[in-house]
């Protein structure tokens, strides 16, 4: 029997970051992936692709619609093939999942493929799809199992025409009316991927505004700007069934004034959140404890009620991204190692990767709010900044909160070009606790977008931003 210092079950960003950091640190080190390829949800059928289609229906859409304004004349028609993006988008995933390949190669990881499940705390069986396991032992445990779309209990998934994100991603044709169920991330990203495309986009969205989890400024200026580019938002509806008629769906709901309506399209993509995913694992065999919504209870070291047992990412509490399981995965490496690392959840960002992009870190205004805290507020549009305008990204704005005493930035909530990337320089600046004044003080390149964030803390610091 192979004996392991720690075993990795799950292979996602959390799962193999975890791996490589706890190699890196002189552990012997096993991961465990039920499917033949590494890289869990993000890399195979989440992040990873439906950047890669977002990107390549971005270029379509600027081809048909704002090549001209640039002076770029293209004779003929501008034609798109799915089947030649969806090859494009399945190339970018196989060469990133080849890079995790490598990278358990390089730093020594034995890489185990099969369904893992405990037989106790410190023993796994790996159970193979053609039958055979076997049996390892270990003195930890990371679980990385990451999460699955969730669903509506009178919903059906038949994967062909009611759709989660994972079918979303290898259509075989552009969607005439694609009926979108819920106003979230992922919902979000792929109804514009195919409203790009041609297709009619309907949001349903059970609460009164989208992204709902984001500053309301944020909620609002995407909705005017996908409002702008052709998708139809239905808030306020709460979804009460889905009928496959054969090629078409009809979706029903009740309004805000309660009225039944009913939604026709020849897709239905169920986009109404994720849930943990711990099917096979068998943690009872290990004593390990589950909260009532299914997520693994841990403690601050991310510990579980079992000292060897430690659980990251999407399968406990927190938000549902790839990046927090990474931090999640270095922290327990460096815990097991007697080293004191920190991770601080205020400041995870957030991201929508629509376009114009939305981007999040620290406390929202609601937030500040309700807890009663006392703040200052300086907003900058992005349109009156030379680098938008010379791109044609008009839409959007940088949204700086800071203590009204103290001065230290409590949040910053951006939409435009680029803010993906835009907010690290609001998360440095947080986690060095700068002050709006600080970044006021500092000299940012122009022309850029990042310009914004400058006359942003402008504002903050008393209505000082210079180009408004």
């Amino acid at each position: 029997m192979n004996s392991y210092d720690v075993t990795v079950i799950g292979s996602g960003p959390g799962g193999y970051v975890a791996a490589i950091r706890c190699a890196q640190l002189g552990m012997k080190t096993a991961l465990i992936e039920k499917y033949n390829i590494l890289g869990g949800t993000c890399l195979n059928v989440g992040c990873i692709p439906s950047k890669a289609l977002l990107d390549s229906s971005h270029h379509y859409e600027d081809a048909l619609k704002h090549f001209e304004e640039h002076g770029i004349e293209i004779s003929g028609e501008v034609k798109i093939s799915l089947e030649k993006m969806i090859a494009r988008k399945d190339k970018v995933v196989e060469q990133t999942t080849a890079g995790i390949d490598f990278l358990m190669k390089k730093n020594k990881i034995d890489v185990l493929t099969g369904l893992g499940s405990f037989k106790d705390a410190t023993h796994i069986i790996i159970s193979k799809e053609e039958g055979s396991s076997e049996e390892i032992e270990t003195k930890n445990v990371i679980i990385a199992t990451g999460s699955k779309p969730s669903s509506l209990p009178f919903i059906s998934i038949d994967k062909e025409r009611v759709i989660t994100s994972t079918e979303a991603l290898k259509l075989k044709e552009i969607p005439k009316h694609l009926v979108v169920i819920g106003g979230g991330v992922i919902g979000l990203e792929l109804g514009q991927v195919y409203r790009r495309l041609g297709a009619e986009v309907s949001v349903i969205e059970y609460l009164d505004r989208i992204i709902p989890t984001m500053d309301k400024a944020q909620s609002r200026e995407l909705t005017k700007a996908m409002k702008k580019q052709g998708v139809k938002f239905y808030l306020s509806h709460k979804v009460s069934g889905i009928t496959n008629n054969g090629n078409e769906v009809t979706v029903t709901a009740t309004d805000k004034k309660d009225r039944e309506v009913s939604f026709t399209g020849d897709y239905c993509l169920v986009s109404v959140g994720r849930r943990p995913f711990t099917d096979g694992l068998n943690a009872d065999n290990a004593g390990i404890k589950l909260s009532e919504r299914g997520q693994i209870e841990v403690n601050e070291n991310l510990q579980t009620n079992i000292p060897n047992i430690y659980a990251i990412g999407d399968v406990i509490k927190g938000a549902m991204l790839a990046h927090k399981a990474e931090e999640e995965g270095v922290f327990v490496a460096e815990t097991l190692a007697g080293q004191k690392p920190h991770i601080n959840y205020n400041l995870i960002p957030g991201v929508v990767y629509t376009w114009p992009e939305v981007a999040s870190v620290g406390k929202t205004e609601q937030q500040l709010i309700e807890d009663g805290v006392k703040y200052k507020s300086g907003q900058f549009p992005m349109r009156a900044l030379g680098r938008a305008r010379a791109s044609g990204d008009t839409d959007g704005f940088v949204k700086i909160l800071s203590d009204e005493a103290t001065d230290e930035v409590l949040g910053v909530h951006m939409v435009g070009a680029r803010v993906a990337d835009l907010i690290a320089e609001a998360v440095v600046a947080m986690e060095f606790r700068a002050s709006a004044e600080d970044i006021a003080r500092m000299s940012h390149a122009h022309p850029t977008y990042a310009e914004a964030v400058k006359e942003a803390a402008l504002a903050a610091t008393g209505d000082r931003a210079l180009h408004i």
